[in-house]
């Protein structure tokens, strides 16, 4: 007796993919890989910029509180807060994509006009951010002069 003939079913017809499927598939990766590397390198930028902004405050709070430290010193005082002893670093000990600049303004009691007995201490801190703009950041602070 002879074996009756199996039908094809779904699960036994082999699927591969023909000539059509795998040019539309390159097409589609052609076109869609440029976008995905553009995306990739933007949020590789937006990693890194908001680090060297932190970056640069951590450095600019830094010399601010040794200008205050050098104000309240023994050794030091209201006296050592000229500009020649704060010159611009350019580039900043340690840290070769940045620039740090102190300025030292005195005024009187409103802040604005020249006088004495008050100290208006600005640091700014000057990089160049991944894509090659420049950027600064700036900390003011204000010091008295005080006692005898």
């Amino acid at each position: 007796m002879a074996r009756p003939r199996r039908i094809p079913t779904d699960r036994s017809v082999r699927s591969a993919f023909s000539l059509a499927e795998l040019v539309i598939a390159l097409v589609v990766l052609t076109i869609a890989t440029p976008a995905m590397l553009t995306a990739l390198r933007d949020s590789q930028v937006r990693q890194i910029d908001p680090v060297l902004a932190s970056r640069a405050r951590w450095l600019a709070v830094s010399k601010l509180e040794d200008v205050i430290a050098d104000r309240h010193s023994a050794t030091r005082g209201w006296d050592h807060l000229v500009g020649a002893n704060y010159r611009d670093e350019a580039p900043v000990a340690g840290y070769d994509d940045f620039e740090r600049r102190v300025t030292l303004n005195e005024t009187g009691p409103d802040l604005a006009t020249a006088g004495d007995g008050y100290m208006s201490v600005t640091v700014e801190v000057s990089w160049f951010d991944v894509g090659g703009t420049a950027r600064s950041l700036s900390v003011s602070t204000v010091v008295t002069e005080y006692g005898p």
